[in-house]
C-alpha cells in the first residue's frame, strides 16, 4: 500500500530497498486517476500502455547515479511542451504538437522522472482561480465548492490528491504559489531566467517562470536544482551568481506593516500569518514591519499596465484569427491591450523604476520577506460571478515578485476552522535561491500539518 503523497523520499528509498517498482507505482498512480471525482484536472495523459512500457524500460535499464528521480511520476501543466502530447494552454482550438520535449522536461526525464501527463490550467495562464478552462475547473482537495487556484490548477490537484509526487507548473504573477497554498503544498518560484522557458507557451516573455509544486521543500528543492540550468536557445535564460548570505540567527525579515494589512475579512488567514511570523522570530529572526505600498503598486502594473500588452504579444495571430474560441474572461484581459501604445508602455517602465527604487529603500532593512501567499479563498461559484476584482484579490501578494526581479518560495501555513489550508510565502532578491529554500525549511521543521491531502503526516 502506497502512501497517500508519492513523496518523493518515499519511492526512491522503496526502489532502492527493492520493495517496490516503478511498475507497481504506475499502476497506483493510473488507479488515484480514474478513481479521483475531479476529473478537471488532467487536459491529457500518455497512453496507459505508454506509461506501462516507460516504467518498464527504466527497470530494465536500472537507476543510474545521475538519475535522482528514476520511477518518479510527474506532471507537466498544459503550457509547456511535452513530446507525443499536445500542447493547448487550455484552449483546443490553439492546439499543437511538439516535436520535443521542453528544455526543462527533457532534464527530469534524464534524471529519470517518469511523465504522467499534462494538466489542466486557466486559459493562457491568465489568472490566479483555476476557473478559466473549457477542460473544467479543477478544485481543492480539501473542499470541492472552493477554487484549487491558478493558473497551475491541475498541477497542483494532481500533487496534492496523490496522483503524482511533483508536477511543473508556471509562474508569471503568482500562478504556482497560489495553487500550492490552497493544496497544502510547496511551490518554489525561481529567480527568473534559472529554468529555461525554451518550450513554455508565453505569458508575459520578459517575466514567466517555470515553477514547481511537491510534497516537502526539501523535494521541491530537488526538482528545482535538476531542472535549473542555462540553455543558450533561450534569450531569457541566466546563469546562477552567488546571493549574500544570511546569518542563521538574527536575519532580517519584512512582514506587513498595519496600514498594509488585507485579508478581505478573512481573520483566520491573518492569525495563520502572524502564526508564521512568530514562528520565524522563534527561529532566530529579526523582525521587520516595512512599508509594503512600493510592492503593492508594482503589483498593480502587471494587469493594470501596459504589460497586459505582453500577453497579447504572445498570442496576437491566434487572438487575431480565432478569438472567438477563447474564455470570455481571458479574452477580454488579453483584448484590452490592443489600445496600449508605445508611448504608455515607456511610462509604465518609468513608473516601474521609480518603485524599484523605493522597493530598494525596503530591501536595506531586510533580508527576505514574509508574506500571505493568498490574502483569502473563494469558491468556484463566487469566482465565476465576479472573476475579476476576485482574482485581483489573489494576487495582492504576488504579482509583484517577478516585475522587481525576485525568487520565491510558497509553504503551508495551517488551516482554517473550516479546513481549507492557507499559505505564506518567502521573498527574496534574484539569486536568493537556495537561501530562502534553506529558511523554508526550517520553518517547516517548526511546525507540520501534512502535505496535500495527508495533512496528518509528519
Amino acid at each position: 500500500m502506497l502512501p497517500a503523497m508519492l513523496d518523493i523520499a518515499t519511492l526512491s528509498q522503496a526502489y532502492r530497498q527493492g520493495s517496490l517498482s516503478p511498475s507497481q507505482v504506475v499502476e497506483t498512480v493510473l488507479a488515484r486517476i480514474e478513481g479521483h471525482p475531479d476529473k478537471a484536472v488532467w487536459i491529457s495523459r500518455l497512453p496507459d500502455a505508454a506509461i506501462r512500457a516507460a516504467a518498464r524500460a527504466l527497470e530494465a535499464a536500472g537507476p543510474k547515479p545521475d538519475q535522482p528521480l528514476w520511477g518518479i511520476p510527474f506532471a507537466v501543466k498544459d503550457n509547456i511542451d511535452c513530446a507525443d502530447l499536445d500542447t493547448t494552454a487550455a484552449c483546443p482550438a490553439f492546439a499543437y504538437r511538439p516535436e520535443a520535449d521542453a528544455f526543462v522536461v527533457a532534464r527530469l526525464k534524464a534524471a529519470g522522472a517518469l511523465l504522467i501527463g499534462k494538466t489542466n490550467l486557466d486559459q493562457f495562464a491568465t489568472g490566479l482561480n483555476g476557473t478559466r478552462s473549457p477542460y473544467g475547473a479543477p478544485r481543492s482537495v480539501f473542499d470541492r465548492r472552493y477554487i484549487s487556484g491558478g493558473s497551475s490548477s491541475g498541477s497542483a490537484v494532481a500533487v496534492a490528491a496523490g496522483q503524482v509526487s511533483f508536477a511543473l507548473g508556471t509562474d508569471t504573477a503568482g500562478s504556482g504559489r497560489i495553487p500550492a497554498a490552497f493544496n497544502n503544498l510547496v511551490g518554489i518560484k525561481p529567480t527568473r531566467g534559472l529554468f529555461s522557458t525554451t518550450g513554455l507557451v508565453p505569458a508575459c516573455r520578459s517575466l514567466d517562470c517555470i515553477t514547481v509544486l511537491a510534497a516537502s521543500v526539501a523535494e521541491a528543492g530537488l526538482v528545482r536544482r535538476i531542472g535549473e540550468g542555462f540553455d543558450a536557445a533561450d534569450p531569457y535564460s541566466r546563469h546562477p551568481r552567488e546571493a549574500p548570505a544570511w546569518p542563521a540567527k538574527g536575519f532580517r525579515y519584512g512582514v506587513l506593516g498595519e496600514a498594509e494589512r488585507e485579508f478581505y475579512g478573512d481573520e483566520e488567514v491573518a492569525a495563520l500569518y502572524d502564526a508564521a511570523d512568530d514562528r520565524l522570530a522563534a527561529l532566530g529572526g529579526t523582525r521587520v514591519a516595512i512599508d509594503y505600498a512600493p510592492f503593492r503598486e508594482c503589483a498593480r502594473l502587471l494587469y493594470g499596465g501596459p504589460w497586459v500588452a505582453e500577453r497579447l504579444a504572445a498570442i496576437e495571430a491566434f487572438v487575431d484569427e480565432k478569438a472567438d474560441a477563447m474564455d470570455p474572461t481571458v479574452r477580454g484581459i488579453i483584448e484590452g491591450a490592443r489600445g496600449i501604445s508605445a508611448v504608455e508602455a515607456f511610462r509604465g517602465a518609468y513608473a516601474l523604476e521609480a518603485l524599484r527604487r523605493r522597493a530598494e529603500a525596503e530591501w536595506a532593512g531586510m533580508d527576505v520577506m514574509l508574506l500571505p501567499t493568498a490574502p483569502t479563498i473563494y469558491t468556484v461559484a463566487a469566482m465565476q460571478a465576479d472573476p475579476i476584482t476576485l482574482n485581483s484579490n489573489l494576487g495582492r501578494y504576488t504579482n509583484f515578485v517577478n516585475l522587481l526581479d525576485c525568487c520565491a518560495i510558497a509553504v503551508p501555513a495551517g488551516f482554517r476552522q473550516d479546513g481549507l489550508p492557507a499559505g505564506v510565502t518567502l521573498i527574496a532578491p534574484a539569486f536568493a535561491d537556495d537561501a530562502i529554500l534553506a529558511l523554508a525549511g526550517r520553518l517547516m521543521q517548526a511546525k507540520s500539518w501534512g502535505m496535500g491531502i495527508d495533512r496528518q503526516a509528519a
